[in-house]
């Protein structure tokens, strides 16, 4: 048995429950490891409210939070391929597995070995914020020199895709709340604080003929305010909001597989894809950890150690 932090049922915070469950059985494709780091990402809140069906690989309440972690092979379901027993990994907890566990199960094609010198705190945090800094700055393909515009660059995604756009040579922009400001700026991004000023017209000051590329956090009216900005609405990418194509832009294309986290590792390895981890909370604090990402206030990175 061990404990796990998780829902009885969709709702808000009033569902979330500690429990004991025994370790899972890793079916076909699945590893089961000992959980050591977990990050925590706003998708966690969105899976317990029910807004996004389908991650939950049918698995009855209740349901353990987080998708993605890093940790120590235990055992190997039928055709888990390419792994072993013991090996330190990271990936995604894509078939309802959760995270925020002692143990649980990870999808074989989207698990990874964590490569020597990275610790196991920063592989936590690539799958979703490495990959997709990965796949959007792919995605746009601009040259060195470029500048790409960031909305809402302060939080675990904004400052990755900052920091590898910098780490490509890219003049980086970047917009959000007061608080955001410090840790944007020591990576390097220009910093627009949408609280104190108006975004559009700070925007054209900085960069009077537009930006060759957008990478959008937010959505919703915030992306309608900046979309405008782009000299061409095509380099418009949304990680979020999937109305993007009414406004000539594009959702962004993601790629969860082995590959995609192994080149996330080393790009780590490199400092070129560095995250900035603001608070590492124990498992027994798993509440405060994800409040703190659900109400909007984290910049950077929570992680929560669970050994």
């Amino acid at each position: 048995m061990g404990q796990a932090w998780g829902f009885g049922r969709y709702g808000g915070p009033e569902v979330q429950e500690f429990f004991d469950r025994p370790d899972p059985v890793p079916g076909r494709g699945e590893v089961l490891i000992r959980v050591t780091v977990a990050g925590v990402n706003p998708l966690d809140h969105l899976l317990r409210s029910g807004l996004v069906p389908g991650l939950d690989g049918g698995r009855p309440f209740p349901r353990v939070l987080g998708v993605e972690a890093a940790g120590t092979v235990l055992a190997l379901g039928e055709d888990a391929d390419g792994l072993e027993v013991g090996d330190a990994v990271f990936g995604f907890a894509l078939t309802g597995g959760g995270t925020y566990a002692e143990t649980t199960v990870l999808s074989a094609p989207n698990t990874a070995r964590i490569p020597a010198g990275l610790s196991a705190t920063v592989a936590a945090t690539l799958p979703i914020a490495g990959t997709t800094a990965v796949d959007v700055l792919d995605q746009l393909g601009l040259p060195a020199g470029a500048t790409v515009l960031v909305n809402g660059v302060g939080g675990g995604v904004g400052l990755a895709v900052a920091r590898l756009a910098i780490g490509r040579e890219l003049r980086v922009f970047g917009t959000g709340s007061t608080t955001k400001r410090a840790h944007a700026e020591a990576i390097g991004v220009r910093f627009i604080d949408y609280a104190a000023e108006d975004v559009v017209t700070a925007a054209r000051e900085l960069v009077p003929h537009g930006f060759d590329g957008i990478v959008d956090l937010v959505g919703g009216n915030s992306l309608r305010t900046v979309a405008p900005l782009a000299r061409d609405r095509r380099n418009i990418i949304a990680v979020g909001d999937m109305s993007v194509p009414d406004l000539g832009g594009r959702f962004v294309e993601r790629r969860l597989d082995r590959e995609n986290l192994e080149r996330s590792a080393r790009l780590a390895l490199d400092r070129v894809l560095a995250p900035v981890i603001t608070a590492v909370h124990p498992l027994s604090d798993a509440p405060a950890a994800l409040a703190t990402v659900e109400n909007g206030h984290t910049s950077g990175k929570i992680v929560i150690k669970v050994a």
